[in-house]
């Protein structure tokens, strides 16, 4: 079963993602956190908020920036000699679009399927974060 997703979702009024959210690369993803956490920014707040995890040039963020841009994921507005950025999606959307992408994928369109999956991982994270029952802790 395909969803929306696969076909190429409509993010908000006008904005068609022409890519797949799950193609963003790993520094697109965080200006995008970072974005979504103000609802809108400069290049220079961008940076700024970014800084204390993971720090890069201004010209790095500006060129993450445009890209997105260029993919319709967010738009810009001229405003004084800098730009200001705004997400086209909430990372609802996002999220929303990236996990029936995951479902469509890897799960022939069956989000019971990627629940049985999810509840296996916890499962067995929790397994391995128990003490374990049959080991003797006692001092001899």
């Amino acid at each position: 079963m395909k969803t929306a997703a696969s076909e190429g979702a409509m993010a908000g009024p006008g904005v068609h993602l022409r890519r797949s959210i799950l193609e963003l690369a790993p520094l697109e993803l965080d200006c995008m956190n970072a974005l979504w956490s103000v609802g809108e920014g400069t290049v220079r707040q961008i940076q700024q908020l970014m800084a204390a995890t993971r720090p890069r040039a201004y010209t790095t963020i500006m060129t993450i920036l445009d890209r997105l841009a260029q993919k319709g994921i967010v738009s810009r507005e001229k405003t004084g000699r800098a730009y200001l950025y705004r997400p086209q999606l909430t990372a609802e959307q996002a999220r929303a679009h990236a996990v029936a992408r995951i479902v469509d994928g890897f799960f022939e369109g069956s989000a019971r399927a990627l629940a049985a999956q999810l509840q296996r991982a916890f499962d067995a994270a929790a397994i391995q974060a128990a003490p374990d029952a049959s080991r003797d802790d006692r001092l001899v």
